[in-house]
């Protein structure tokens, strides 16, 4: 079993820029594929990006591409989503979630963090 605390989130203008962590616990997180997913109000939980075990292998979603970066380091147990020029449509609230492979549906990842709230501002 795998505990998954996410930090970083915040209030951001349009164009900024944010630091997601997700902080593993438990079993070591570099036995898991990793992913990023966010949602929105009254939208569907949504994929955002993944990075395989070792981070030789990412994906983003079409919307994020070119502004977020996934990345990984399982020597401090955490992974991590850069986000930069932040959009007003980014608002949600963003989960880490481990698994183990590729998936961009939810329900192939059996473990989820609390979620950390973007508010970016226009």
């Amino acid at each position: 079993q795998v505990q998954l605390v996410e930090s970083g989130g915040g209030l951001v203008q349009a164009g900024g820029s944010l630091r997601l962590s997700c902080a593993a616990s438990g079993r070591t997180v570099s036995r898991y594929a990793m992913a990023w997913f966010r949602q929105a109000p009254g939208k569907e939980r949504e994929f955002v990006a993944f990075i395989n075990w070792s981070g030789g292998s990412t994906n983003y979603a079409d919307s994020v591409k070119g502004r977020l970066t996934i990345s990984r380091d399982n020597a401090k147990n955490t992974v991590y989503l850069q986000m930069n020029s932040l959009k007003p449509e980014d608002t949600a609230v963003y989960y880490c979630a481990a698994g183990t492979y590729y998936s961009t549906n939810k329900e192939n990842y059996p473990h989820w963090g609390q979620g950390t709230q973007v508010t970016v501002s226009s």
